[in-house]
C-alpha cells in the first residue's frame, strides 16, 4: 500500500468537495462511522488484482474512526488534508501529516483493511513505512472490534514491514491474533503470474517426467505437476506447484504474453480435459478451463501464429580480443554479446559503490572459429535445410542433442584455451570462475531470453575451462534456445555465442531484482526483489518460494510478501563446481539494511540504459557485499 505522494492542490479541493456535500439518497457517502456488515462493505473497499481493501482513519484526540471510500479517496492525506483538517496541500502540510507514521501518533492513526479473496481471510494492517507500536495496535484492533462487522480472531493484525513483525510478536503475547503475509502468500491455492486467454492442447505432464524429455507445441496449454527451471514457448500454463514471478519459466511467459497462473488443485478440476482442445482464461480471482468452441480455435489460433520479430545486434565476426569488463561498454555488443556488454558498461562509468565481480569477454569470434576449423558450421547448415527441422519436433530434439555433443567433443584449440586460461590465472587471479554465456539474442528489448543458454559455476582448472567453454558455446542450439528464438521470428543463422568468464562469488545469499512493483502498477516507486540463501540458481529456477519482497525507494519502506524455508542452498565445492548444503541461518535474508544497500546500488546505474522500461537485474550478497552480476531490459507485463 502506498503512504503519500504529492498532488496537485486542485486534486484535493475537488475531493474535498466531493466529500462535504450533502449526500444524495442514491450517492454512495464519501465516509462512515461503522462497517456493520457486507453490503456496507462492498460499497466501501476497493479490488486490487484478487485482494478488496479499504482505509480506515482513527482520530487519536476523541477515538472518531472513519471508514472512508478507498474508490473515492486514493490515500489517506487526501481525506486527511481535503476532509478532516480542510488544509491547503502545502509543503508544511504535509509534513505535519507524515508524523502520523511515526510511532507516536500526534493526531491519526491511519490503516487498511484487508479481504484477501484468495484465502478467504481478512486482515487490519498500515502501511509498511508506518512506526506503530503495540500500543497502537491494540487500540486500533478494540477500535475495530468495535466498529467493524468481521471481529476477533477473524480479523488478526498483519504486519507488512521487519518493524512490524517485531510489533507483532509483542501483541500476540498480549492475545492478540496475527498473521503474516508469508502465510496468507503460502496458503493460497491460486496464483495469477500473467492474465490473458488461450486456445490450445491441454497437455497434462505426468509427475515424474524428465526435464530432459518435455517436448511441447507452440499451441499447448501445459498443466505441470512439478517445477520445472525452463520450458520451451506454448500458448498458456498452468502449475500446481508455483513459487515467484521472477523464475525463468514466469518471465518467458510474460515475454510471450500468455496465461499464466498456478492451482494447486489444477489437477483435480481439469485433468480429465488432458488431449483435448480447451479455452484457458487466467483473472486474478482464479482460472477458466473448458473445451473450446469453433470460432474460439479459429480465432486464438491466428493470433498465436502471428509472426513476431526481434532485431539482433549486428555481429562483428572478425574481434578477437579477450577484453577485461573494464575495457568493454554497450557498444561492444557486437562482439561480446549483450551480458557482457550491459556489465562492461556498468563496470566502465565507474559508479561509487557498485561493484562487479573481475571477468573478461571472449567473443564470438572463438565460437566461430571453433565451428569452422570442425566443421560444425556444415552441421548447422544441414541440419536447418532438412524439413523435418520444422515439421518434426522429436527429429529436431535429436538433431540439436548431436550438434551440442559435437561442439563439446571438438578439440578445442590449444592456443585459444592457453590464451584464455593465461588471462584467467594473471587478470583473474586463477580463482574459480563462472563461465556465462552472451550471446547476440538475449537480454534485447522484448526478447530478455532468460534461462535460454547454460552457465557453468566455480570452474577450476584449465581442462575444466576449456569444457566449460564449449559447454556455453554448445548451449547456444539448446532445445528451449531454438524453440524461443522460432517464435520470435529469429533467424538461427545470425545468432553467435560470446562467452563471460568472471571471478565467482560464492553467495552468502542470492536473488533478482525487478525495478517496479510487479504486484501493484500504481506504484511508480517500488522494487521488486527475490532472495535465496546460497547462490541464486535456485531463485530463477523457481523450485521454492523465494523470499520476496516490495522495497519502496522513497520512503525506505519494505513491504515482505513472502519468506523462504528452504532447507537447503548452493555453494562452492572446494574442489570447483556446486553442492548443495543444509542453509545455515533461518534468518530473514532482505533486511530493510540490506534491501536498501541493494536498491541504493541499482539506482545509481538505471540512467545507463533506456529509461522507459525497468531493468531486471541479478545479484549476490558476499557478507554484507552487494555485487552485481546481470542486468537486462525487464520483459513482461507488471501487474
Amino acid at each position: 500500500m502506498r503512504a503519500l505522494r504529492l498532488v496537485p492542490a486542485v486534486v484535493v479541493v475537488l475531493l474535498a468537495l466531493v466529500a462535504t456535500r450533502p449526500a444524495r439518497a442514491d450517492e454512495q457517502r464519501a465516509w462512515v462511522k461503522t462497517v456493520p456488515d457486507d453490503a456496507t462493505w462492498q460499497k466501501y473497499a476497493r479490488t486490487l488484482n484478487a485482494d478488496q481493501f479499504g482505509k480506515f482513519i482513527i482520530d487519536v484526540k476523541n477515538d472518531d474512526i472513519y471508514f472512508i471510500d478507498a474508490n473515492l479517496f486514493e490515500l489517506h492525506a487526501d481525506f486527511v488534508l481535503g476532509v478532516l483538517l480542510k488544509q491547503a496541500w502545502t509543503a508544511e502540510n504535509v509534513r505535519e501529516y507524515n508524523k502520523n507514521y511515526e510511532r507516536k501518533k500526534p493526531r491519526f492513526i491511519l490503516g487498511y483493511l484487508t479481504h484477501h479473496l484468495k484465502v478467504g481471510k481478512y486482515t487490519f494492517s498500515f502501511w509498511e513505512g508506518d512506526k506503530i507500536d503495540a500500543e497502537g495496535v491494540l487500540r486500533v484492533k478494540q477500535r475495530l472490534d468495535e466498529t467493524f462487522f468481521v471481529k476477533g480472531a477473524d480479523l488478526p493484525f498483519r504486519p507488512d514491514s521487519p518493524a512490524q513483525e517485531k510489533v507483532a510478536k509483542e501483541v500476540a503475547k498480549k492475545g492478540l491474533a496475527t498473521i503474516t503475509n508469508d502465510e496468507i502468500y503460502k496458503a493460497a491455492d491460486f496464483q495469477a503470474f500473467n492474465l490473458g486467454e488461450a486456445v490450445g492442447t491441454l497437455r497434462v505432464v505426468p509427475v515424474g517426467t524428465a526435464y530432459e524429455s518435455l517436448t511441447f507445441d507452440r499451441h499447448d496449454i501445459v498443466l505441470l505437476q512439478e517445477s520445472y527451471p525452463d520450458i520451451t514457448p506454448v500458448a498458456g500454463i498452468l502449475a500446481t506447484a508455483f513459487s515467484t514471478p521472477l523464475s525463468h519459466v514466469n518471465l518467458r511467459a510474460g515475454a510471450w504474453d500468455i496465461p499464466n497462473a498456478g492451482d494447486k488443485k489444477a489437477r483435480d478440476k481439469w485433468g480429465k480435459l488432458d488431449g483435448k482442445v480447451v479455452y484457458y482464461q487466467v483473472k486474478d480471482g482464479g482460472a477458466v478451463v473448458r473445451e473450446a468452441t469453433a470460432d474460439e480455435i479459429a480465432a486464438m489460433k491466428t493470433r498465436i501464429d502471428q509472426a513476431r520479430h526481434v532485431d539482433l545486434p549486428k555481429a562483428d565476426l572478425t574481434n578477437p580480443r579477450l577484453a577485461m569488463l573494464t575495457r568493454i561498454r554497450a557498444k561492444d555488443v557486437t562482439s561480446y554479446g549483450t551480458k557482457t556488454s550491459n556489465l562492461g558498461e556498468i563496470r566502465t562509468a565507474g559508479l561509487a559503490d557498485v561493484h562487479i565481480p573481475d571477468g573478461f569477454g571472449v567473443p564470438f569470434f572463438y565460437y566461430v572459429r571453433h565451428m569452422r576449423q570442425h566443421h560444425l558450421d556444415d552441421q548447422v547448415e544441414a541440419m536447418l535445410d532438412d524439413p523435418k527441422f520444422a515439421t518434426d519436433a522429436a527429429w529436431r530434439r535429436q538433431a540439436l542433442e548431436t550438434l551440442r555433443k559435437a561442439i563439446v567433443d571438438a578439440p578445442i584449440d590449444p592456443e585459444v584455451l592457453d590464451a584464455i586460461y593465461k588471462r584467467v590465472r594473471i587478470k583473474l587471479g586463477g580463482k574459480g570462475v563462472f563461465v556465462r554465456s552472451s550471446t547476440n539474442s538475449e537480454d534485447l528489448r522484448g526478447f530478455n531470453g532468460a534461462g535460454l543458454y547454460d552457465t557453468v559455476p566455480n570452474v577450476k582448472g584449465k581442462a575444466a575451462l576449456g569444457l566449460a567453454l564449449k559447454t556455453v558455446w554448445a548451449s547456444l542450439w539448446n532445445l528451449r534456445a531454438v524453440e524461443e528464438r522460432t517464435a520470435f521470428g529469429i533467424d538461427h543463422r545470425q545468432v553467435y555465442v560470446g562467452v563471460l568468464v568472471q571471478v565467482g562469488i560464492n553467495a552468502t545469499a542470492a536473488g533478482v531484482m525487478v525495478t517496479t512493483n510487479l504486484f501493484d502498477p500504481r506504484d511508480d516507486d517500488g522494487f521488486t526483489i527475490n532472495a535465496k540463501a546460497g547462490l541464486g540458481i535456485r531463485v530463477v529456477e523457481g523450485q521454492k518460494v523465494p523470499e520476496q519482497i516490495i522495497f519502496d525507494a522513497t520512503n525506505d519502506g519494505t513491504k515482505i510478501i513472502s519468506r523462504s524455508d528452504e532447507p537447503t542452498m548452493l555453494v562452492f565445492d572446494d574442489q570447483g563446481g556446486i553442492k548443495e548444503v543444509p542453509v545455515e541461518s533461518t534468518g530473514v535474508i532482505l533486511t530493510e539494511e540490506r534491501a536498501k544497500r541493494l536498491v541504493d546500488t541499482v539506482r545509481k546505474f538505471i540512467p545507463l540504459f533506456p529509461p522507459d522500461t525497468p531493468l531486471d537485474v541479478e545479484w549476490v550478497l558476499e557478507g554484507e557485499q552487494v555485487w552485481i552480476v546481470q542486468s537486462r531490459p525487464y520483459v513482461g507485463k507488471v501487474r
